[in-house]
């Protein structure tokens, strides 16, 4: 299976259950694989033919930047089910982290896997 992938795109905004974590926006890192058969793009060369990652992070981006969830999980599906409905994926892992959400560790978060693998 062909990957196209986003690693550690990182965007901030209104995450979190805390009344002050409702008033601050906070970065979130997403790691993104999705399944994509590359060899059409690689013969014609065209982007057209791709999975263009650039459309993908700047939807996300779009999206991420102007909500206001108060779970990682919520927001993770509604960024999958974009990256689903949107740009013809079939399969995708998606990895969200908060990171300093808890002392001591790097950062926290969830990796989920939605559609079908080829």
């Amino acid at each position: 299976m062909d990957k196209v992938f986003i690693e550690a795109l990182e965007i901030e905004c209104v995450i979190g259950i805390y009344e002050w974590e409702r008033k601050i926006k906070q970065p979130l890192s997403f790691d993104i694989e999705m399944a994509f058969d590359n060899r059409k793009p690689a013969a014609s060369d065209d982007i057209g033919d791709t999975l263009n990652y650039k459309a993908v992070s700047k939807r996300l981006i779009a999206f991420v930047e102007s909500s206001s969830f108060q779970l990682v999980e919520t927001l993770a599906e509604r960024c999958a089910d974009i990256v689903l409905a949107e740009f013809g994926v079939g399969w995708l892992r998606l990895k969200l982290a908060k990171p300093g959400a808890v002392r001591g560790s790097k950062a926290v978060g969830v990796v989920i896997e939605r559609g079908q693998r080829p």
